[in-house]
């Protein structure tokens, strides 16, 4: 749909027919001058006459007929469309670079091995392993303009809750932020988030750009709180890590920090026929939801839930586990969501505000952040709220309906409206005028 951005009227809407699919998400178009482009469920890219909403051009992105979905909103950067699929059926993630003119393949990088010879080759059990081995790209990055590097998280491994397939190394390079030139594809550095995944923690947060001091000296840094409940804040242009945490108090998987401050998994942790009591529950401890980041106080704002849930390996279920193995899940207790405000610096946690809520429903929304000094986000009982970013008192709310995505902000005609998606309606309201 477009809609005028002054009263929200309908200028026209686009239908994609689709063939089918797995997932019937999506999370946003891209926009380069006058032409918009969009994943659909049967995994084509398509671009619009953001004019008219005439379709320009389809290009198929991957096979649904291999279980691929795709979700993720593309990035424009320069004269490349970067898009992203989803797949848990034993199927390698790459990333596609096409031309936002023509439609055509520019390059595509896998985020696994794929042939003799490739890197992190020796971290599976074999190449027919690596070839099979996940590390999908469902989530859109970010672009840094200063080094020319596309900044973008990957995926689980599969199979995603037993080793025996794809053996005991770290599977590179899944669960990992990778830092790739977006003229020729090529991989610059990576770091891997959760070496060797065995509960599908991804890594595949949307990671924040920054500029800022670190230790008394300008730095480009990276920083992300991954889904497993760890923090890390790297510099963007080697790759180097700088900061690991803990966010999230009841994260419990991992039984101690590496020397390259990875988290390293406790195996008792693992799912087991008997049973493991782990947390966090499988929607990990941030998840898609974008976090935000604000100068004025230097802090990263993360949507965070604290859970616990007895994880089961089971036979595979043929109905439709995909390739991610045969598991069980029985959650525990009552899910708790918070707004997590970090130091970057330090990774310590500065303040966290509980959300109140009459259901056991974890995950809070998306943030905002604002020049305003403001920070807006969604709390698991349809309120959404401002708070002051400083020490996250709650300044405001309005009960419209559960947030999952960011609020976003703009300004027309001298008049700044904020706004927000909840269910099937998006509600504007505005700050000033």
């Amino acid at each position: 749909w477009a809609l005028d951005a002054h009263d929200g009227h309908e200028l026209w809407h686009y239908f994609w027919t689709t063939q089918g699919g797995t997932h019937i998400g999506n999370r946003g178009v891209g926009m380069w001058g006058n032409y918009l482009y969009m994943e659909t469920p049967d995994d084509y890219l398509v671009s619009l006459d953001a004019r008219t909403g005439q379709e320009r051009w389809h290009k198929e992105i991957a096979s649904v007929k291999q279980q691929y979905f795709s979700t993720t909103a593309p990035v424009v950067v320069g004269n490349h469309v970067l898009v992203g699929t989803g797949n848990d059926l034993d199927a390698p993630g790459f990333l596609t670079s096409f031309d936002p003119v023509t439609g055509d393949v520019q390059w595509k990088f896998y985020s696994v091995p794929m042939n003799p010879g490739d890197p992190g080759l020796e971290t599976w059990k074999s190449l027919d392993a690596a070839r099979h081995g996940g590390g999908q790209m469902w989530l859109p990055g970010s672009y840094d303009s200063e080094t020319h590097l596309y900044i973008v998280g990957t995926g689980n491994p599969t199979p995603a809750y037993t080793s025996q397939a794809r053996g005991e190394g770290d599977n590179l390079f899944t669960c990992a932020i990778v830092a790739i030139d977006v003229d020729t594809g090529k991989m610059a550095w990576y770091y891997q988030t959760s070496p060797h995944d065995t509960h599908d923690w991804d890594s595949a947060q949307t990671p924040v750009l920054v500029d800022a001091d670190f230790r008394g000296n300008p730095r480009k840094l990276v920083l992300t709180a991954s889904r497993n409940g760890y923090y890390f804040t790297l510099d963007r242009t080697t790759g180097e890590r700088l900061v690991t945490s803990q966010f999230s108090d009841t994260v419990n998987w991992a039984k101690e920090i590496n020397a390259k401050g990875q988290p390293v998994r406790d195996p008792a942790k693992d799912y087991h026929i008997a049973g493991a009591l782990v947390s966090s529950a499988n929607g990990g401890a941030t998840n898609w939801p974008p976090p935000a980041y604000s100068p004025d106080t230097g802090l990263l704002y993360v949507p965070t839930a604290e859970t616990y849930a007895m994880y089961y390996l089971t036979e595979t279920d043929p109905r439709g586990a995909m390739g991610l193995g045969g598991k069980e899940e029985i959650n525990l207790g009552a899910s708790t969501s918070y707004m997590t405000a970090i130091d970057y610096k330090t990774g310590k946690i500065v303040w966290k505000h509980k959300y109140r809520s009459a259901t056991s429903r974890g995950g809070a929304s998306g943030v905002l952040t604002t020049a305003g000094r403001l920070l807006f986000g969604g709390d698991v009982s349809g309120n959404l709220v401002a708070f002051d970013p400083a020490n996250g008192r709650s300044l405001w709310h309005s009960a419209i309906g559960q947030v999952t995505n960011a609020p976003q902000t703009y300004m027309v005609d001298g008049r700044q409206y904020l706004l927000a998606a909840a269910g099937d309606t998006l509600y504007a309201f505005a700050l000033y005028q």
